[in-house]
């Protein structure tokens, strides 16, 4: 499993970024795929979340402002982030995620920096 998130920056209050996240070494079609960050002294938080089928999900404090999409024929996941704020500074991972029998097994790849200015 390779994953390789871009597309970070900084960016003023409010402003939007778009995270790119290429991913390659399995079947991309048929598989969860999520944005998780992580901020400086904080553990990391599952941000967005979409299907196989399309189905999304959010955490709350994402609610609204960010958008997760996917294009299977490009093997890619995109977090479109508007209304950016500085607690949303952190770096941004995607990952690829499998559930068996209750379980998720996540499979992270390298985070994109993203710091947001007040």
């Amino acid at each position: 499993v390779q994953l390789q998130a871009s597309g970070g920056g900084l960016v003023q209050a409010g402003g939007s970024l778009r995270l790119s996240c290429a991913a390659s070494g399995f079947i991309f079609s048929i598989t969860t795929m999520n944005w998780h960050r992580q901020a400086p002294g904080n553990q990391r938080e599952l941000v967005a979340t979409i299907t196989s089928g399309g189905s999304t999900d959010y955490a709350d404090s994402v609610k609204g402002r960010f958008t997760i999409s996917r294009d299977n024929a490009k093997n890619t996941v995109y977090l479109q982030m508007n209304g950016l704020k500085p607690e949303d500074t952190a770096v941004y991972y995607c990952t690829a995620s499998n559930t068996s029998r209750g379980a998720t097994i996540y499979y992270w790849g390298r985070g994109t920096q993203v710091t947001v200015s007040s």
